[in-house]
C-alpha cells in the first residue's frame, strides 16, 4: 500500500494469486468490480476473463510458501518463482540455502531491475539434491527440504501429465541418490 504525494489518495496493489487465494466472500466482491470495469470497458475483456476465473475457482497456496512456476521448456522441467520485490527473492534464496542449496550448483538468482521481475531458478539437480536432502538430511533442514519437495510436487501435479512425470522422475532420482 503506498500513499500519493500529500493528497489523501491511497493505492493498494495485489495480484490476482493473492486476491484468488482470499476468502470467497472477498473474492466474489472483486468479481463484481472486475465485471463492472469490463463493462465499461475500463479493462480488456481477454484480461478480465481470466482473472474471474481465477477468482471463481480460488486458488489454495501453502501456507509460508510462494507460488512456485513448475512446467516443462523445451522438455525440460522448470522450477522458477517470480516476483518484482527484491525482498521476496532474497528470502526465497535465504530458503532454499537454509535447506542445503547452493546459488550457484543448485539455483540461480536474479535480483528485479527497474520494476521488472526478478526470479530465483531451481536447476534439475538443486530440486533432485532437495529430495535427497529430505530423505537423508537432519532436523530443520530435512524438514524445510521435505516440504518444499512437496510443494513442487503438488505444484506439477495440478499442471498434470508430462510436467508432472518429469518432476517425479527428479524426485525420485533424487531420493535415491548415493552420494
Amino acid at each position: 500500500m503506498r500513499r500519493e504525494g500529500g493528497r489523501d489518495v491511497w493505492y493498494v496493489e495485489a495480484t490476482t494469486d493473492k486476491l484468488a487465494a482470499g476468502r470467497k466472500e472477498l473474492r466474489d466482491a472483486i468479481a463484481e468490480f472486475v465485471r463492472a470495469a469490463r463493462g465499461n470497458d475500463l479493462v480488456d475483456a481477454g484480461k478480465a476473463e481470466r482473472w474471474l476465473e481465477k477468482l471463481e475457482r480460488g486458488l489454495t497456496l501453502r501456507e509460508g510458501w510462494p507460488k512456485y512456476l513448475v512446467r516443462l521448456a523445451k522438455g525440460a522441467l522448470e522450477v522458477k518463482y517470480q516476483s518484482t520485490n527484491p525482498g521476496s527473492i532474497e528470502r526465497e534464496a535465504r530458503r532454499l540455502e537454509a535447506m542445503g542449496l547452493e546459488e550457484g550448483r543448485h539455483f540461480t538468482v536474479k535480483k528485479p531491475e527497474e520494476g521488472g521481475k526478478g526470479y530465483v531458478s531451481i536447476r534439475s539437480e538443486g530440486l533432485a539434491y532437495a529430495a535427497w536432502l529430505s530423505v537423508h538430511g537432519s532436523g530443520d533442514q530435512q524438514e524445510l527440504a521435505a516440504d518444499f519437495v512437496d510443494l513442487i510436487l503438488e505444484r506439477a501435479r495440478k499442471r498434470g501429465g508430462a510436467v508432472y512425470k518429469k518432476a517425479l522422475e527428479v524426485v525420485e532420482r533424487g531420493k535415491q541418490w548415493a552420494p
